[in-house]
C-alpha cells in the first residue's frame, strides 16, 4: 500500500487497544480488506451489521473528524495500487520496446541473407544452448523443421560433446549463448569449425576471439545493460531474431516453404498424406 494507506492502517493499529469490541470488528475489516468496493457508511454498516454511528465513533477514536475523513485517507491505497499496476505495465512494455529498438539497430541485412542461404545449403543443422537458450533452440527446431530444414536442437552438455565428433562440411552449427561464456556451446562450435562445418554464434558478447571458430557472430541486445532487465525473459531477444531469420528464410521460394508448413499442419491434425500431396 502507498504512504496514505500505510498511515491509515498504522493509525488503526495504534488506536486498536482503546477500541470497543464493535469498533475492533470495524478495525479488523479495514485491516484485512484488500478489495476496492463501495465504502459508503451505509454500505459498510450493512456489510458489518453495525450502525453508521458506530463507524463514526470508530473514525473519531482513531483521531479523524469523522468517517468520511477516514475513508478519504483509506481509499488512497486503491488509487495508488492502480497507478502501480499501470507503472508495471509501462515498465515491461518499455523494456520490450528498448530491446526491439536495439535489435533493429543490430540487424545486418547481409548477415541475415547469408544465414538464410547457409540454412538452405546445409545437409544438417544443429542448434544448441543451455537453460533458457536451450528453450530457444528447441523453438527454432520446431519452427524450421516445419519448412523443410533438417534441424536438431541440443540442450544437454554431454550430447553437445558427443555431437561434436560427427560434424563435417555439410553441417551447420548454431550456438546460442547471450553471455558468450557457455563452455559446452563454445566447445561444440570449436570442434565443428575444426571439422569444416559452418558455425554461427548468437550472443550479446562482442569478444573478438569468437571469429577464430565462428563463421558469423550475430549480436543480440543484452538484457544486462537495461534498467530492470531482469523482468524480461532472456529468451526474448533470441526469439525476436528467430522471427527475423524465419521471415528472411521463407521469403526465398516462399510458395514451397508455405506449402511445407501447411503439410506439417495437416499431418498434425491427422489428415491423410494423399489429401495434401
Amino acid at each position: 500500500m502507498g504512504n496514505y494507506s500505510k498511515s491509515a492502517i498504522l493509525i488503526i493499529k495504534t488506536n486498536y487497544d482503546k477500541l470497543t469490541s464493535v469498533e475492533k470488528s470495524i478495525g479488523d475489516f479495514f485491516l484485512q480488506n484488500r478489495e476496492h468496493m463501495d465504502f459508503s457508511a451505509k454500505a459498510v454498516a450493512e456489510k458489518l451489521y453495525v450502525s453508521e454511528a458506530s463507524l463514526s465513533r470508530f473514525a473519531k477514536k482513531c483521531g479523524f473528524r469523522g468517517y468520511r475523513e477516514f475513508m478519504y485517507l483509506y481509499e488512497e491505497c486503491f488509487v495508488e495500487k492502480k497507478d502501480s499496476a499501470a507503472g508495471s505495465v509501462k515498465l515491461v512494455l518499455g523494456t520490450y520496446q528498448e530491446l526491439l529498438n536495439k535489435t533493429y539497430n543490430l540487424v545486418d541485412e547481409q548477415q541475415m541473407k547469408w544465414f538464410s542461404r547457409q540454412l538452405s545449403k546445409a545437409g544438417r543443422v544443429f542448434v544448441c544452448g543451455m537453460g533458457s537458450s536451450g528453450l530457444a533452440a528447441r523453438e527454432m527446431e520446431l519452427r524450421f523443421m516445419r519448412i523443410g530444414v533438417d534441424i536438431d536442437s541440443i540442450d544437454n552438455s554431454d550430447m553437445m560433446k558427443m555431437q561434436a565428433v560427427f560434424q563435417n562440411e555439410t553441417c551447420m552449427v548454431i550456438g546460442i549463448s547471450i553471455s558468450g561464456e557457455k563452455e559446452e556451446v563454445l566447445f561444440l562450435l570449436k570442434e565443428a569449425h575444426k571439422r569444416k562445418a559452418k558455425t554461427v554464434l548468437l550472443t550479446a558478447n562482442t569478444d573478438k576471439s569468437f571469429s577464430q571458430f565462428c563463421d558469423e557472430v550475430i549480436l543480440m541486445p543484452s538484457l544486462l545493460h537495461l534498467n530492470h532487465g531482469n523482468i524480461i525473459s532472456p529468451q526474448f531477444p533470441i526469439l525476436v531474431f528467430l522471427d527475423i531469420c524465419y521471415a528472411y528464410y521463407i521469403a526465398h521460394d516462399k510458395n514451397k516453404k508455405e506449402a511445407l508448413h501447411d503439410y506439417t499442419l495437416k499431418a498434425l491434425t491427422g489428415e491423410k498424406e494423399n489429401d495434401f500431396i
